[in-house]
């Protein structure tokens, strides 16, 4: 019995030996990893899914500012844009905040905050669809009309609000009539107009921050 706990004995320090190489390997791939993890990121953001932050209060009360919901890429390679779709978009004109020089690190960090979700581009908008190519959209008597005919818009604030006169515009092809629920604070089609499908980033489909506030989004 004393021969064999000698001889476990004698093998802890090889044990540890190991152990420790081991754990310095994996520092010495750790940078690795970090890049390949970042890599993957980017490719799913580019291609499938992104993270995107609620930079205002334009879509009150169904998203509200710092949230964050996953935008779907694929949504439109498969179907098309439709009423009450929420989609984030790219503005055409000019950024939605002012652009920082953050230089080469910077612009980085700023890529790997918008791949987390946790920035947005300067640029990415998000708004819900109100009209498709075709229609034409109007707003009198303080309610928005799709090709005459009133929409209900249980999503919206202050319902009860009637809001300025537009209109009426005959939504071009290839091009969406957007606004945000809070209409009385967001910038919208009523300003700048329809915006071109190929503008559009992607649909977003959950909330999925804060936790209390995790939820499916449908179209309305």
């Amino acid at each position: 019995m004393a021969s064999t706990e000698t001889e476990e004995k004698a093998l802890d320090p090889q044990t540890e030996e190991e152990q420790g190489d081991s754990f310095l390997d994996f520092l010495k791939e750790l940078p690795i990893l970090v890049v390949v993890a970042f890599g993957i990121a980017l490719l799913i953001k580019t291609f499938l899914i992104q993270a995107f932050y609620i930079p205002s209060e334009s879509m009150e009360p169904t998203l509200l500012e710092d949230d964050r919901v996953l935008v779907s890429k694929l949504s439109y390679k498969v179907g098309d844009p439709a009423y009450g779709d929420v989609i984030v978009f790219r503005s055409a004109t000019q950024p939605v905040v002012a652009r920082e020089d953050r230089g080469p690190v910077g612009n980085f960090i700023q890529s790997l905050k918008e791949a987390l979700g946790l920035s947005s581009s300067e640029y990415d908008l998000i708004k819900r669809v109100i009209a498709t190519e075709g229609q034409t959209v109007e707003v009198r008597e303080g309610a928005v009309f799709v090709d005459g005919k009133k929409l209900s818009e249980p999503y919206r604030q202050d319902p009860e609000i009637a809001l300025p006169d537009y209109g009426p515009k005959k939504i071009r092809n290839d091009e969406v009539f957007v606004m945000g629920d809070n209409r009385f604070n967001s910038t919208d089609s009523r300003s700048f107009g329809p915006i071109k499908e190929g503008a559009i980033v992607g649909r977003a489909f959950i909330l999925i921050w804060p936790v209390d506030r995790v939820d499916w989004m449908g179209r309305f």
